[in-house]
């Protein structure tokens, strides 16, 4: 799938409350949860041990930490998206978050991306952005989560 492309902050505009894009799907790794909890010391069984997640878990395998999956937001939405030029671009925040449906490992997921809305701060713009983690093959979303992305004027 193409990426969604916006050439002005104008065009970007114009699309506030209307879903933009739905990216590619991404598959989430062993080795991936297993670098989140070094990173995080997040060790639980339930992202690690394959044995016994195996045996115990309702999911029948190990699961991504669902921080993992908030943290995959930026590179899902990179894929998705091609915004206008930027000097700078960071995450300003997230105003809810909610971890609805548990991603297994090997499984595929992709943002499906909605702009709320932009305005304007000193020196560039603020965008709010609801972006809905899907799971391959799940009615259920992994993620809801409402983004706040600045980015600032490119010179």
């Amino acid at each position: 799938m193409p990426k969604t492309q916006f050439k002005t902050m104008d065009e970007l505009r114009s699309k506030a409350g209307q879903e933009v894009a739905l990216g590619q799907w991404l598959t989430v790794t062993q080795e991936q949860i297993n670098l989140f909890a070094e990173a995080t010391g997040d060790y639980q069984w339930i992202h690690l041990d394959q044995e016994r997640a195996a045996a115990e878990s309702p999911y029948g395998t190990t699961i991504a930490h669902g921080f993992l999956t908030l943290a995959l937001i930026p590179r899902l939405m990179a894929d998705a998206l091609e915004l206008p030029p930027a000097k700078m671009a960071v995450n300003y925040g997230l105003n809810r978050v909610r971890f609805t449906g548990p991603v297994p490992a090997g499984k595929r997921v992709r943002p499906r991306v909605t702009l709320l809305s932009v305005e304007d701060v000193s020196g560039g713009v603020q965008m709010n952005w609801k972006v809905v983690i899907e799971i391959e093959g799940s009615e259920k979303p992994a993620c809801i989560a409402e983004t706040i992305a600045r980015h600032y004027a490119a010179e």
